[in-house]
């Protein structure tokens, strides 16, 4: 199935994909899977697949600076739990923008992890973002647009209807902000163009 995937080398028992010198493997849980909000940030993005993350959580509560929670693959210590994403490959030389974008080292480090494509047995290492520890906080709500965007991801890239179901019961709290709350809709082609 990934073999049409140029620029793939597998090898070993458990197949490692693995991307040519100028691109990376990225995996995306949180509002990064919505493939338009990601070309903004990355516009050689190239989706992979679905791939999930074990022994994480997803968590709503990573603190930004518009005052709401955002994704966080959380560390668990059941290795049944998973967080499920997209896994795409950018080109490395967008990597700043996203670390920008993520405020690296601010509000998110960058890991190597291994993800599962699908339900395969492929094993990849991509790059995650994961929320610093003095920026989590469980008592934050994310805004109901950002929700609308990691759902609108989820859906683009056919995630488990369970998974996407346990996203969309997540409670949210409104921006205050309406032009905000529009920019961000756009990506999903509901703001307003006035």
């Amino acid at each position: 199935m990934y073999e049409s995937i140029p620029g793939r080398a597998f090898t070993g028992e458990r197949e490692h994909v693995r991307t040519g010198d100028e691109s990376m493997l990225y995996f995306s849980y949180g509002s990064n899977m919505l493939s338009e909000r990601l070309r903004t940030r990355a516009p050689s993005c190239k989706p992979i697949g679905v791939a999930h993350l074990a022994g994480h959580v997803l968590r709503f509560h990573k603190r930004s600076g518009d005052g709401s929670g955002k994704c966080n693959a959380l560390r668990s210590c059941d290795t049944s739990d998973l967080v499920v994403g997209v896994l795409y490959e950018i080109r490395k030389a967008e990597r700043n923008t996203l670390d920008n974008a993520e405020f690296l080292g601010r509000g998110y480090d960058r890991v190597l992890s291994i993800v599962e494509l699908g339900d395969s047995a492929c094993s990849v290492e991509a790059e995650v973002y994961f929320a610093l520890d003095h920026v989590i906080d469980d008592t934050l709500l994310p805004y109901s647009w950002y929700k609308e965007l990691v759902v609108a991801g989820a859906r683009e890239h056919g995630l488990p209807s369970e998974y996407i179901a346990n996203i969309v019961s997540h409670p949210t709290t409104k921006d205050s902000d309406p032009r905000r709350e529009q920019l961000h809709l756009k990506l999903l082609g509901n703001g307003d163009d006035s």
